[in-house]
């Protein structure tokens, strides 16, 4: 029971940035798509919704970020990635000739 509820809070902490990186894309993307949008009606004023993108940003770049770095070092654990970014091993010193 206790490795089910282990499992479960590793796939929250997964679920909780990607749902984050999600809601943001979808504000940048709505945005731009309402400042596009306005161009067809001569009655609004065209102005692009800065905030609302910078957060979608924000938000995005976090979850992203979050989910890149986990897969990174788990698989920089389990030695899945190119050479020039394993882990530098300390070489053995060199007896004295």
């Amino acid at each position: 029971m206790k490795q089910v509820f282990i499992r479960f809070i590793a796939v929250l902490l997964l679920v909780i940035p990607g749902l984050g990186a999600t809601y943001g894309f979808l504000l940048m993307k709505d945005a731009v798509f309402h400042y596009f949008s306005s161009f067809g009606d001569d009655t609004s004023i065209h102005s692009f919704e800065w905030w609302r993108f910078i957060f979608g940003m924000l938000l995005f770049l976090i979850g992203v970020g979050f989910i890149g770095g986990w897969t990174f070092f788990r698989d920089r654990k389990r030695n899945y990635v190119a050479p020039k970014f394993r882990k530098k091993r300390p070489r053995p010193p060199r007896p004295d000739a």
